[in-house]
């Protein structure tokens, strides 16, 4: 299976640390990660606001018309182009990392007991490279149905569309954020709605990693034997949803780590592993979002393939 341009040169540097030290560096990193998003976390509490309403086109006058086509044809002519037509004679986009490329709006849904804080360095990586609608949704702490949490996102993917104009939208999910989104795609009529979800470190067959923390719902319905994982392997036959699958060899939180992985015969799903990073580490590291950027512009490239990809 071809694997995408990014994933060879992905974190290639921790291929050639032995696994104790990779893990001594990765447990290292994670708790500086934890410890940056303890202070980080309060930021994120609140909702973020609603996508405003588009704005209404202005209302054309035929003197304003006149002006911008004289003006555009004085343009033409200084630059030796008049009597082109199209894409063309307007040049190119100088927009910095959109170049021609319209990329749709995405939506960003964080983990268990986590809020949209956690994608801060992600969502500041996505502006930066041409993307200009980057939302994210708050699912609240006293959720204790993933159910709910799709049934809110539902709403607002829609409120999204509405605002943006456009009819589809990508997402990125981290940890149980990823299992919310899947359920939304597959058990509610998503798919006609997301054209790519990007998980992280979710537990797409269970983990079974603390198992006392089992007291809360959701942390029931992440475990492999819950309901919720088993609609999920339902059969989700004509699903339009594109799947990649980032999953680490040092999760600490996946057990086992291949749990993150999307196997199901009927989504269109890529699986990408992230060698020497954390699960913590897997939304603000850099170089994983310079993968997760050009998974989802190079998604038509991939539409149809299945398979695995690495980055060891």
């Amino acid at each position: 299976m071809r694997a995408l341009p990014f994933l060879c040169t992905l974190l290639r540097p921790c291929a050639l640390v032995r696994p104790s030290a990779a893990l001594l560096r990765s447990t290292v990193l994670e708790l500086a990660i934890l410890t940056a998003h303890v202070l980080m976390y309060p930021t994120g509490m609140t909702q973020e606001r609603r996508p405003p309403p588009p704005p209404l086109p202005p209302a054309p006058t035929e003197a304003r018309d006149t002006r911008e086509r004289e003006t555009r044809e004085a343009r033409e002519v200084l630059e030796g182009r008049e009597g082109q037509e199209g894409p063309d004679a307007a040049g190119a986009d100088d927009t910095p990392g959109a170049g021609h490329v319209t990329h749709l709006p995405v939506l960003l849904l964080h983990g268990f007991i986590d809020n949209r804080s956690v994608f801060l360095l992600l969502r500041r990586s996505l502006l930066r490279n041409g993307w200009r609608h980057v939302w994210s949704l708050n699912y609240s702490p006293l959720t204790c149905d993933l159910r709910t949490a799709a049934t809110l996102l539902a709403r607002h993917v829609e409120e999204v569309c509405a605002a943006t104009g456009h009819e589809r939208v990508d997402m990125v999910g981290h940890s149980l954020g990823g299992l919310v989104a899947r359920y939304y795609i597959q058990r509610l009529g998503g798919d006609a709605r997301v054209r790519t979800l990007v998980t992280l470190g979710t537990p797409h067959g269970g983990t079974r990693v603390a198992p006392l923390m089992s007291a809360h719902p959701l942390v029931r319905q992440m475990r492999p034997d819950s309901d919720v994982i088993a609609e999920l392997a339902e059969p989700a036959p004509h699903c339009a949803t594109q799947f990649i699958g980032f999953w680490s060899d040092l999760d600490q939180i996946m057990v086992p780590v291949e749990t993150a992985r999307i196997d199901h015969p009927d989504l269109m799903a890529r699986n990408v592993r992230v060698s020497g990073v954390g699960h913590l580490a897997l939304p603000v590291h850099g170089a994983v979002a310079a993968g997760i950027r050009q998974a989802l512009t190079t998604e038509e490239a991939m539409a149809g393939a299945r398979g695995a990809a690495s980055v060891a």
